[in-house]
């Protein structure tokens, strides 16, 4: 029993452990590799026009979007010349002076700032980075209204890759960030600066962990005043200078082709630098104005264009691009005014917000609205209303809406969309301003029970409301919860965030959503967003709910068994992985489940996922242990789940529960993912051998797979060989109790990473390809890690050529 149960932790940290590697570190290494294919076939010589009409609006791949998240710069080379040449500068020591000098450039908003300070940023890291000019870098957009502690939040985050959110206190917060800057040669970009003067109490709260850097630290303030470039002290200030006529139209018709082949037309070229001309060199109007021509390679709408009179004037620009928008992609727009000023929009989130509110039109019965929704989202890309934002610390995609653009939507969405930004900073003041009557989509930075009962609950047009965080220190009374569901009947959306340090420490550790939500007749969206030390009761009510798409309680773990068979129209499910629900095969409008787990009772069948074939993304199936045959198996119907891009299979149980290794393998077989599959991971695996297609006797498995992850598979002898996965790029074996490794591993040529870990029976590797460019090798055979280390070995020649290793 012991040993079982050290195996059990064992296998909790390789499920940890092998997650946050896979998931996050090497899924993004091969999005990397195809986004550089990707963008060669965007090119505007080899691209093919687009249309939008509402056919072609629908991405049917439901790929990542393609557009590069960072903005080609032009003509900044004399501007970043000069700047590096500052940060190259070695500060006078001085024991009074600050360890730091201080950068400002200002220029008018959408006049490129931003783009050139990440640029600057970029080039740092990537083009000087044998100078090693700095200790570590960090990028924060300050904006108008700033909060010091999410400001500290995110300084740690590009430090040490967290935010530390666990962290709620000021001065611990500080005190974090004062003992990761200690002693550190710093590069701090303070983007889009506000404040007028250097005594501003923020400014110094927001400077003083700053003082323990080393000397020769850096700080690039960007802002549009020449007052607040000069905020703290800039030596010099700079004017954001205009691009000259040249550089300006080289931009201009490299966004007007957008995947498009008149950049080489001489017609389109004469018309596109009258337009530009009209521009004024505005950087994000030649964006915004030349995105929307790229989608419509007509020379007469382009002509059009040139004649127009409003493209002279900044916001004009940006409204004749808006305009020129389908009018659902308008009206999704319009909703991202209900979010702060320069949040990160997640992409699926607004996709399912969109839908919810019933906002995305699709064109036929078999056409999915989130195809079309992300379709919507790729159009707003390239005119870059929306601009993709990088997060390393996470998969998931992001954008960003530049402050004119919010300007614009302010004008033109008007009172139906409305944000309450009540930040708790240390500035101590509530949230005093009225809420209009009339609004229909509402924000609440920060739930507050006071708030809701006064300026919320009787507003009786009220569509969407989203409490974006609970604070640690302010339990949700749930009887304002149920005041929600009585006096808003017609919300459609709504949702409402837990800290995970909230969550900790309610005395009673459990939330109850009340009886009253059936009251929620039109809510398509319901999220009680908490986490894994929380406790969700849901009430039987809840399945009166028929129109509901999305279910969201993130980590949350529910109390009880739920019918969620009865929610026909459900298309989402998030939640911790270890809920278990019956009778699932009736949601055959689901696309996202988290986990489905085979058990022997009726109604958790195996086949319960058969007639599931718009499931997509990524898929856990535990308990495969309770499966007995191919035929069983078959039943699953994976092969047919074409949407699905991730897999997951699990075997569990000791022997006296677990088939016979020939069962198993049979089991397997029948297990055959789709032909699209990217990422494999099979654990705890017992059978006798592996199946034809994962070793290429058959066709029709996963050939595009990327990256196979195995672990807790007990098959003696060596390896499985990889015949099926040409394509693979990312291997990882775990606890595997292999004697070697496949011998034909040389014929992986596209193979990146390989990791290997805690088998210990393999005793030396085989010829490796010469594509690898990582190997993680630890806690296996004491022999073969020394040997991998001793020049000279048979073993260290085969990963002599791998340029990343790390033996331990």
């Amino acid at each position: 029993m012991k040993i079982k149960q050290e195996n059990a932790s064992l296998f909790d940290m390789l499920d940890i452990f092998s997650t946050a590697i896979s998931r996050m570190k090497l899924k993004k290494r091969i999005q990397k590799i195809e986004n550089t294919a990707s963008e060669v076939k965007k090119s505007s010589l080899l691209g093919v026009a687009s249309k939008t009409t509402q056919n072609d609006i629908a991405n049917k791949n439901r790929s990542k979007i393609r557009t590069s998240s960072k903005r080609k710069v032009f003509g900044r080379e004399a501007l970043r010349d000069n700047i590096m040449a500052k940060l190259r500068e070695t500060s006078p020591s001085s024991g009074k002076s600050p360890c730091y000098s201080v950068i400002g450039i200002y220029g008018v908003a959408g006049s490129g700032k931003t783009t050139f300070a990440r640029y600057t940023r970029d080039y740092i890291e990537k083009k000087c980075k044998e100078e090693k000019l700095f200790d570590t870098t960090m990028c924060i957009h300050v904006s108008e209204t700033f909060s010091v502690d999410d400001i500290f939040h995110e300084m740690l985050k590009d430090i040490t890759g967290d935010r530390h959110s666990n962290i709620s206190d000021h001065e611990e917060l500080e005190e974090k960030l004062n003992k990761e800057l200690h002693g550190k040669r710093f590069f701090l970009i303070l983007d889009d600066l506000w404040v007028k003067t250097k005594n501003d109490p923020q400014l110094e709260e927001l400077i003083s962990p700053l003082l323990v850097g080393a000397k020769g630290s850096k700080i690039l303030v960007t802002a549009r005043t020449k007052d607040a470039a000069g905020a703290l002290c800039a030596s010099e200030r700079i004017k954001m200078p205009d691009l000259d006529e040249d550089q300006y139209f080289l931009m201009f018709m490299h966004y007007a082709p957008g995947g498009t082949s008149v950049a080489d037309e001489e017609e389109f070229i004469r018309v596109g630098r009258v337009i530009a001309e009209k521009l004024h060199q505005s950087p994000i109007a030649a964006v915004a104005v030349a995105g929307r021509l790229g989608t419509n390679p007509d020379i007469m709408f382009w002509k059009n264009t040139a004649n127009h009179g409003m493209l002279s004037d900044t916001m004009d620009a940006l409204w004749w691009s808006y305009q020129s928008l389908n009018p659902d992609i308008r009206r999704c727009f319009e909703f991202c005014n209900i979010f702060p000023r320069r949040s990160k929009l997640r992409k699926d989130e607004l996709v399912h917000l969109w839908i919810a509110q019933g906002f995305v039109k699709s064109s036929c019965a078999t056409e999915d609205m989130e195809d079309v929704a992300e379709g919507y989202i790729q159009e707003l890309v390239s005119c870059s209303f929306l601009q993709p934002e990088v997060d390393d610390s996470s998969e998931e995609e992001y954008f960003t809406i530049h402050d004119l653009l919010h300007d614009l939507l302010a004008k033109v969405a008007g009172s139906e969309c409305f944000r309450i930004e009540n930040t708790r900073s240390h500035r101590g003041e509530g949230w005093d301003e009225e809420v209009p009557q009339d609004v229909r989509h509402l924000f609440v930075q920060n739930y507050d029970a006071e708030l809701i009962s006064k300026k919320i609950l009787g507003l009786e047009n009220l569509r969407t409301l989203i409490m974006d965080v609970v604070e640690f220190n302010t339990p949700v009374e749930e009887k304002v919860i149920e005041s929600i569901c009585k006096r808003l009947p017609k919300l459609r959306v709504l949702a409402v965030a837990f800290s995970e340090k909230q969550i900790g420490i309610r005395k009673s550790n459990k939330f109850s959503v009340p009886k009253s939500i059936a009251q929620l007749k039109h809510v398509h969206y319901l999220a009680f967003r908490t986490f894994g030390s929380c406790s969700v009761t849901l009430p039987s009510a809840l399945t009166k709910l028929h129109h509901i798409q999305l279910l969201d309680f993130y980590h949350g773990k529910l109390m009880l068994e739920f019918p969620f068979a009865e929610l026909v129209n459900l298309r989402h499910l998030f939640c911790w992985p270890s809920l278990k629900f019956p009778n699932l095969g009736r949601l055959i409008s689901l696309q996202t489940l988290p986990c489905f787990t085979v058990s022997n009772e009726q109604g958790y069948e195996v086949k319960q996922l058969r007639d599931l074939n718009k499931l997509r993304g990524e898929l856990l199936i535990r308990g495969l242990e309770n499966v007995k045959s191919k035929e069983e198996a078959l039943e699953a119907n994976l092969a047919a789940k074409e949407w699905l891009t991730d897999l997951r299979l699990e075997w569990d149980g000791d022997n006296d529960t677990r088939c016979s290794p020939e069962v198993e393998a049979e089991v397997l077989e029948g297990l055959c993912p789709p032909v699209g599959l990217q990422i494999l991971v099979i654990h705890g695996y017992r059978g006798s051998r592996y199946p034809d297609w994962m070793v290429g006797k058959q066709s029709g498995g996963p050939e595009a797979l990327q990256h196979l992850s195995l672990s807790g598979c007990s098959q003696l002898g060596p390896g499985t060989e990889f015949e099926a996965f040409p394509h693979l790029r990312v291997l990882q074996i775990w606890f595997c109790s292999w004697e070697s490794l496949p011998g034909n591993m040389e014929r992986l040529t596209l193979l990146k990473q390989l990791y290997i870990w805690c088998c210990k029976n393999i005793r030396s590797l085989p010829t490796l390809p010469q594509s690898i460019e990582e190997l993680y090798l630890a806690s296996c055979n004491h022999e073969l890690m020394k040997s991998c280390k001793t020049a000279g070995h048979p073993n260290w020649q085969k990963i002599e050529h791998i340029p990343r290793k790390y033996i331990g």
